[in-house]
């Protein structure tokens, strides 16, 4: 199976002041095309680095990109670096001069001296036109003992990059992958943890297993990432599909979406299905401050079934909007069953809402006590009920102990929300 590895060059990127989009844009596209990535590496616009940097990648690899660093400025070094490992001269290439003089020519201005540099390029190697800017790539051939590496160079700019890829690269690549194909998707859960999953999985996640079964985590929704590798892109889909459904038998129901489906537009998609003229909800929160309500109103069309939010934060505000008796406040705390209890009852009352969901905690990082510490929230959910004929409300509420800092807390707090919503409209108990 042929290997890549993606090199980009930048000190921006190695210094954490821009994030790496290309290399994952790159990934997605070779996967496509039946070629294995091996590594990302990141280095900075350093000559005799970005020289160490393609030596030892291109001997681990047989097709190496390189992305950046082939700007008009001094630190733009990349060329010159690939020279150095070439054993190759910069050469003048009189194509790429007379289309650099044409893309300023059409802006109205001079090419700038220093713009020459972006027209040079080692001896042997091939330009590769770039339509959308100035800097060329360059596809070159490095010899090493027994075998060579394909090397392509890229714009660092992530618009001139892609289309440069697509357009020319591609071509060269295709054939590489030998018909095979690699195809992946990605399930999603919610509410347990990581190595909770795993142990469920079990065989599923063997690292000699094609099609490979992997996790990852994020806000506490932990996701199964499914590789299939095979000769054919059938025979890979198949493979795929076989897979998935395992997964689904063993984990069940804590799949919640996949690819990229969210958990609150899952949730949102299944409440217009309830009944004959669907489901309304409203939302009552305290520490999540209407992050709930962002969530849900994040999503098209949420009018629909989204009423109001109460953002209840103080005490006072719990009592006047949601008629939480303030003696059951002093009594319990804020933080508390009873009141996540009341507030969720309020908030079904006020707004006329068939669901509310109440949320109250402790986010932190102070406010924590020995008896409720910081991560401690409290989600109530209400909903109306008919029994003898008579409408009534019921609540159901449980107290978590959410790890992380305090965005953590909040983002997983209005996740939970959402789980004990989607159980319920699935008509099963939540099983954490």
């Amino acid at each position: 199976m042929t290997s890549v590895i993606i090199l980009s060059i930048g000190d921006e990127l190695v210094l954490g002041q821009t994030v790496d989009t290309n290399s994952a844009w790159l990934s997605s596209r070779l996967s496509a095309l039946g070629l294995r990535v091996v590594a990302h590496l990141t280095v900075a616009d350093d000559r005799l680095a970005i020289a160490e940097a393609v030596r030892a990648a291109a001997a681990r690899c047989d097709v190496l990109l390189i992305s950046g660093g082939l700007g008009p400025t001094e630190d733009d070094l990349t060329r010159q670096a690939l020279s150095d490992v070439l054993g190759q001269p910069l050469l003048t290439n009189d194509q790429a001069l007379v289309q650099l003089r044409a893309f300023f020519s059409r802006l109205g201005r001079p090419m700038p001296i220093t713009n020459e540099i972006q027209a040079m390029i080692p001896r042997g190697a091939v330009m590769i036109e770039n339509t959308c800017g100035t800097a060329p790539g360059i596809d070159a051939n490095y010899q090493l003992p027994g075998r060579s590496c394909r090397i392509f160079v890229m714009p660092g700019v992530p618009r001139e990059m892609e289309v440069m890829f697509t357009r020319d690269i591609v071509a060269h690549l295709r054939h590489l992958g030998g018909g095979a194909a690699i195809v992946s998707c990605t399930l999603h859960t919610f509410g347990l943890g990581e190595s909770s999953v795993a142990e469920k999985l079990g065989n599923l996640m063997d690292r000699r297993r094609n099609p490979s079964v992997g996790t990852t985590v994020s806000g506490g929704v932990v996701s199964l990432r499914v590789n299939s590798y095979f000769q054919s892109p059938a025979k890979a889909q198949e493979e795929l599909a076989k897979t998935v459904a395992l997964c689904h038998q063993v984990i069940g129901d804590l799949i919640y979406g996949q690819d990229d489906q969210t958990l609150v537009g899952v949730v949102a998609a299944m409440l217009p299905e309830q009944g004959g003229s669907g489901a309304s909800l409203c939302t009552a929160e305290s520490c999540t401050g209407g992050l709930l309500a962002k969530m849900l109103t994040d999503i098209p069309g949420s009018s629909a079934y989204f009423l109001r939010g109460y953002v209840t934060y103080s005490n006072q505000a719990k009592t006047e909007l949601l008629g939480v008796p303030a003696q059951m406040i002093q009594r319990h705390g804020a933080v508390s069953e009873p009141v996540a209890d009341a507030m969720a009852r309020g908030a079904l009352a006020s707004s006329g809402a068939n669901f509310a969901l109440s949320i109250t905690g402790i986010a932190g990082p102070d406010g924590g006590t020995p008896d409720k510490p910081v991560g401690t929230v409290c989600i109530g959910l209400a909903f109306r009920s008919r029994v003898s004929r008579q409408e009534d409300v019921s609540v159901c509420v449980r107290t978590f102990r959410f790890s992380g800092d305090r965005q953590g807390i909040r983002q997983r707090s209005a996740n939970m929300a959402l789980a004990m919503l989607r159980y319920h409209l699935l008509g099963k108990e939540m099983p954490f």
